[in-house]
């Protein structure tokens, strides 16, 4: 975790920026500045605390719920920013956009992208996205393990015959149809990057104990 002693808060005048991580998407959520105190008090809560030169030291979500949960916590080469990795509980952006950077940020991590729409369908539907494909999937369990037994076949097809442009659109529709079958089995995204995290010795989105 991160040794406050390491941070060079002189160079901005007490304060380093942080820069705010969804730890299980990758999305750049927000950017705040934080000073000693805000960070220890981060450091013993398990949640993002933050300064402002207005508002002072400030709990993330202490009044909108929309908490910051950390996992882990570095400093850059020069020591004057950190990188906090998050889980957030809601938006980070006071308009209640997930990102202060917009949906540019949303669309930065296509898997992440595209794991929020299968779970977005997951969601009662309204009359005119009832037959979407990925609806009938998450709904017929037969359907959703044949399509996924075909994608995997069509992907091994295309690479025995060494077609990189079908191997990768097969590969494409094989990680879409996994990520259905995923969600409807009760995972995310997140949960693989967890495993994939693991196996590499990297922390994964679980927080921090207190």
């Amino acid at each position: 975790m991160l040794d406050l002693d390491a941070l060079d808060f002189d160079k901005g005048q007490g304060l380093v920026t942080v820069v705010a991580q969804d730890a299980r998407t990758g999305i750049v959520l927000m950017v705040a500045h934080a000073d000693r105190e805000a960070l220890e008090r981060t450091l013993a809560t398990g949640e993002m605390h933050y300064r402002s030169r207005t508002r002072g030291l400030w709990h993330k979500g202490e009044t909108s719920g929309n908490t910051q949960r950390v996992v882990s916590l570095s400093h850059d080469c020069d020591s004057d920013a950190v990188l906090a990795r998050v889980v957030p509980a809601g938006p980070a952006c006071h308009t209640g956009a997930i990102s202060c950077f917009g949906d540019d940020a949303l669309l930065a991590d296509e898997l992440s992208a595209l794991d929020a729409t299968i779970a977005a369908r997951q969601q009662p539907a309204s009359a005119s996205d009832n037959e979407s494909y990925t609806r009938r999937l998450l709904a017929d369990r037969n359907l959703r393990l044949k399509k996924l037994g075909e994608e995997a076949a069509e992907l091994v097809t295309a690479s025995a015959d060494a077609d990189p442009a079908r191997a990768a659109e097969e590969a494409a529709d094989l990680v879409y149809h996994a990520l259905v079958a995923l969600r409807a089995a009760g995972g995310s995204l997140g949960d693989v990057r967890d495993v994939l995290a693991a196996r590499a010795g990297r922390p994964a989105s679980r927080p921090i104990r207190n």
